[in-house]
């Protein structure tokens, strides 16, 4: 089971609920959204494999759980997760991301940033950021949960 969705994370994020502090009125670059998105995929993941961890051995050795442990544990994972293991590629986001884009549930906020790739070659495409829209903020759980079938009428 995954702790939370893609749309749902999004949303959130976008209303300034999530791990970065965001102004809602001007957005984040998608950019900045996926790798939040992923982090909070990792970290979650850690944090319920250490969790089973320590449950049972706390079990084999009869005592109480420890809180202590866990987080210990849930750091050390964290280390060790690979970055592609847990949710979607960036090329999948995007176009998942287009999708909320055609539905209207996000827009651009017209703020835009200059993104440079190395020092010695010319500046790339500007970093746009979106914010979410009125319809996205009316949009149902269950709507968020599958925006393919708000998008298509499944």
């Amino acid at each position: 089971m995954r702790p939370f969705g893609c749309g749902a994370f999004i949303r959130d994020f976008l209303m300034g609920n999530g791990s970065a502090s965001i102004d809602p009125g001007i957005g984040a670059p998608q950019a900045d959204i996926f790798h939040y998105y992923k982090m909070a995929r990792l970290e979650s993941t850690a944090l319920d494999r250490a969790a089973r961890q320590e449950e049972r051995r706390a079990k084999r050795q009869k005592r109480a759980i420890s809180p202590d442990n866990i987080h210990r544990f849930a750091e050390q994972r964290m280390r060790r997760l690979p970055w592609k293991s847990n949710g979607c590629r960036y090329h999948s986001f995007v176009t998942y991301f287009s999708n909320l884009q055609r539905l209207g549930w996000v827009e651009a906020s017209g703020v835009e940033e200059h993104s440079s790739l190395q020092d010695n070659y010319p500046q790339g495409q500007p970093r746009k950021f979106y914010r979410l829209t009125g319809a996205g903020m009316a949009a149902s759980d269950s709507e968020w949960a599958d925006p393919y079938g708000a998008l298509y009428g499944r």
